[in-house]
């Protein structure tokens, strides 16, 4: 696998050159980043074993990187962490069961209006 702190310190890296390149939209996207944390409503261990699992269901390495990092030092536990990436499984199986629903649509619809 990965060594994920010396990725998350490239990662950084690459980022930091995209902004002298492109600073608003690193600036936008900081921005959506730190949105949440201005509500109080949800905690910031909360918020990260969100984005952990949000990090798994768009398969986004960088996001795992940093959002590991940051829920461990929010005090996740692993157990926190694996029931978090439970939902993530959960949700990608729920979304191939409603795709697959969607498959079966299209078999139907196809199957009454025959192609010429």
């Amino acid at each position: 696998m990965l060594d994920w702190p010396e990725y998350r310190k490239e990662l950084v890296s690459r980022i930091g050159d995209i902004a002298k390149l492109s600073p608003d939209t690193v600036a936008g996207y900081q921005t959506l980043s730190n949105a949440g944390k201005k509500t109080g409503t949800l905690d910031a261990k909360t918020r990260e074993l969100i984005a952990l699992a949000v990090a798994v269901t768009t398969r986004c390495d960088g996001c795992i990187t940093v959002h590991t990092a940051e829920a461990l030092k929010q005090g996740a536990s692993h157990e926190e962490i694996a029931e978090a990436l439970g939902v993530a499984v959960a949700l990608n199986a729920g979304a191939a069961l409603v795709y697959s629903a969607r498959v079966m649509d299209a078999v139907g619809a196809y199957e009454a209006k025959p192609s010429s």
